[in-house]
């Protein structure tokens, strides 16, 4: 059954891995009519968009815990407003900032300078029992609506836009998120241990039935 599984779970793999290299050299959509896809119900995972935000690179932003290239830091959340649509906002993941970073962008409410960004659409994951619980210091769930609600942000979307064009390039300590590359699939292999410890117990079964036989 497990040996079944890694061999579904290695049809999904390249299935997304084939989704994430067409996308790497695919021109940005509108996040307007991307996003009206996903209020239609399709799905949108992984799409690139081009996203013009008032006011982003001033915007608030509430500090994500996350990890990149093994470091520990936090990713800058804030909320696009959007003018038309199903949606009156998304989220945007703006990027990360290591931990010994201590500066930050500025923030001005006020500041409706338009920003434009390339993303990528991202769903968030239903976080595990483990997760640790949010705090207003520091998020550790992306939790769409309480965050949408922490930024004063209205009708949000469902999902984020992870950006790959930086909406702060003056500041070198904020890291886009670029779509994610090298994610491995080792399921393939996965599934032949598995098949291989299933069949080694029914040897060992069938060599202990043998053993009991000619005992007789």
């Amino acid at each position: 059954g497990l040996g079944v599984w890694q061999v579904q779970r290695m049809a999904w793999k390249q299935d997304l891995l084939a989704r994430i290299a067409a996308l790497e050299g695919a021109p940005p959509t509108p996040a307007a009519e991307a996003l009206a896809a996903i209020a239609r119900g399709e799905d949108r995972e992984f799409q690139r968009v081009r996203a013009v935000c008032p006011g982003l690179s001033k915007a608030p932003w509430l500090e994500l815990y996350g990890l990149h290239e093994g470091r520990a830091g936090v990713r800058l959340i804030s909320a696009c407003r959007l003018e038309v649509g199903p949606y009156g906002s998304v989220l945007v993941d703006r990027g990360f900032v290591l931990d010994m970073i201590s500066a930050r962008p500025p923030r001005d409410p006020q500041d409706q300078t338009p920003v434009v960004i390339d993303a990528v659409i991202r769903t968030p994951e239903t976080p595990n029992a483990f997760a640790a619980a949010n705090t207003e210091q520091r998020w550790f769930r992306r939790d769409v609506a309480a965050m949408a609600k922490a930024l004063g942000a209205e009708r949000p979307a469902p999902v984020f836009l992870m950006a790959e064009t930086s909406t702060n390039p003056e500041w070198a300590g904020l890291t886009p998120s670029p779509v994610p590359v090298g994610i491995s699939n080792r399921h393939l292999e996965y599934a032949l241990t598995w098949f291989g410890l299933a069949g080694a117990l029914i040897a060992v079964y069938a060599a202990v039935l043998w053993r009991r036989w000619k005992m007789r």
